[in-house]
């Protein structure tokens, strides 16, 4: 008697443990891979904590196939080969369906052979280089042609610009985009001696000798302007250091690729009013969706004087459109989702409608800001309609011929429209 009690009770709790081990798996699991250490932590954070936001919204509101969304949140701690590793854990031991993370592009060059071989779904949120063109990410950020070469034509058009310093940090996106700006600038017409390029590694913080060569690289009476690819924390002491070294906006103006409120927010912004800044969202945009994203944020995070950035909307926008692509497809299944992906659209924050290519990158609107005193952008120039990712670059001779095209008949990231074959650029994303 006694052992049929003890069996019964045993039953019961395997019982228990079964219905709560199947009630945990009865979720849609997304993961979420941005650096919390490190380097990055201080642009990557704020993305981890916008998914957050993001999965509890939709949560209240159902979740996504009648079922509950649960986030998986991991710190690749601005590690690169630690970044594969996680993103490996992700989709072969969490099984999460879906992944929304990285922010430098060798982060994002580190775990795409991950996702590419377990066939899993990588939402991007940041600008990067372009060159590339994955079936298993989705690109929300921008490439080159929506930001770094309409920023390059506001330097010409609007001021003048004659000579140009790209100064970046030493990895693949700084490299490969200013590659594609001194392209674009030898075609618009700039000498080659009027070009100098510098790159440093992260978290670098000796800025005086490089700031001195951009000074005086700008003395000779030519317009001159800085790129800026200069990522993570790196930045607050550049910036120290312009303002030391008194240039300024109306000297030697900075066009950053890579800083936005986030970082901005660790910085005494009033010597360095009037520098500028390219993306595809700025807080400051004054719209009904925007106005209504930062309240839903202050509250979330409950703090009013945590801001928004670019690529928290990048996010906004990815994470919109694939609960969209699930339920049109009715599974998280990723190739399911692919499918239906392609063409889908939402609105962005800033008033226009961000869809989904054929090439898995978006439509979005470029803009110019330049640095207020409070840390915010006032927007000086904008694109008039959204603009179509590229992700090859028409700039340069090695991919001037190639598409992206992951729908049929084409159905390839580096399709030659030329010989009408698919392959053969695969050395040029490694750059």
């Amino acid at each position: 008697m006694f052992f049929k009690k003890i069996l019964a009770w045993a039953s019961f709790m395997g019982l228990i443990f079964i219905s709560g081990a199947a009630f945990a798996q009865d979720t849609i699991k997304v993961g979420i891979l941005h650096s919390l250490s490190g380097t990055m932590a201080i642009s990557e954070t704020t993305l981890k904590d916008v998914m957050l936001m993001l999965i509890e919204e939709q949560n209240k509101k159902g979740g996504v196939l009648g079922k509950q969304l649960e986030a998986v949140v991991v710190d690749p701690a601005s590690d690169w080969p630690l970044f594969a590793e996680k993103a490996l854990a992700l989709l072969t031991q969490d099984k999460v369906d879906v992944v929304f993370g990285c922010w430098t592009s060798v982060s994002r060059k580190s775990v795409l052979p991950v996702f590419e071989e377990h066939n899993g779904l990588l939402f991007y949120p940041v600008q990067y280089e372009g060159q590339e063109s994955s079936k298993n990410v989705i690109y929300t950020g921008a490439a080159p042609n929506q930001q770094a070469i309409p920023a390059v034509d506001y330097l010409l058009n609007e001021l003048n610009v004659k000579r140009f310093a790209l100064v970046g940090t030493d990895y693949v996106f700084p490299r490969t985009a200013n590659k594609i700006v001194e392209a674009y600038l030898l075609s618009k017409g700039i000498a080659q001696e009027d070009i100098i390029v510098n790159y440093t590694p992260f978290s670098y913080s000796d800025w005086q000798s490089i700031v001195a060569d951009i000074k005086r690289f700008g003395s000779t009476g030519l317009k001159t302007a800085v790129i800026s690819t200069i990522n993570g924390d790196a930045n607050v002491p550049f910036y120290k250091e312009l303002a030391a070294q008194n240039i300024t906006a109306e000297s030697i103006p900075v066009m950053a690729f890579s800083v936005g409120e986030e970082e901005l927010s660790g910085i005494d912004t009033k010597p360095l009013v009037g520098h500028l800044a390219a993306w595809n969202y700025f807080e400051s945009i004054d719209t009904p969706a925007n106005e209504a994203f930062i309240k839903a944020w202050h509250e979330f995070i409950k703090d009013d004087k945590r801001v928004t950035n670019d690529p928290m909307e990048a996010h906004y926008i990815g994470f919109h459109l694939w609960v969209a692509a699930v339920e049109k497809a009715g599974s998280t299944n990723v190739d399911d989702v692919l499918a239906a992906i392609v063409g889908l659209s939402t609105p962005n924050l800033t008033g226009g409608t961000a869809k989904v290519l054929p090439n898995h990158h978006l439509t979005k609107p470029v803009f110019i800001g330049e640095i207020q005193d409070d840390g915010q952008f006032q927007v000086v120039w904008s694109t008039e309609a959204e603009v179509a990712g590229d992700a090859w670059s028409d700039y340069l001779p090695e991919s001037a011929d190639l598409i992206s095209d992951w729908t049929a008949p084409i159905n390839c990231g580096n399709y030659n429209e030329k010989t009408k074959t698919c392959g053969g650029a695969e050395a040029l994303s490694q750059e």
